[in-house]
């Protein structure tokens, strides 16, 4: 089994050590193993869940919603209250990703209006 130094894992996670810290502080990850020297020691199930986490954490999901989800994770009676929980994560990404295309096709129709104003000046200007 490959294990990761916590600095190995925070490159791969783009995590900072620090927020690897609080995240095991806080229960969003499981308890890291610890080398015989006491030093954090990742494995693959731990940079996994890590890749996870950086999902939820770039789409939005709070810090709350990231603790219960390690709570969760931890009691494998828990997926139906996973499921939800993610199912209510996914809903709020849709609405943010709905928002977006409103303000993006905003966007779109001012450069295309630039755009218009550009070839009418340089329509004026060769004449």
């Amino acid at each position: 089994m490959a294990t990761y130094s916590p600095a190995e894992a925070a490159a791969q996670s783009g995590f900072s050590i620090d927020t690897l810290r609080y995240y095991e502080r806080e229960g969003i990850l499981p308890r890291i193993e610890r080398s015989a020297g006491g030093r954090r020691v990742y494995s693959d199930g731990d940079l996994w869940m890590l890749g996870f986490l950086r999902c939820l954490r770039d789409t939005g999901m709070s810090i709350e919603q990231l603790r219960r989800y390690g709570e969760l994770s931890r009691d494998e009676n828990t997926m139906p209250e996973r499921v939800a929980l993610l199912e209510e994560h996914a809903a709020s990404i849709r609405g943010r990703i709905a928002e977006l295309d409103t303000v993006l096709a905003r966007v779109e129709e001012k450069a295309d209006w630039y755009r218009g104003e550009i070839r009418r000046t340089e329509g004026a200007a060769t004449s």
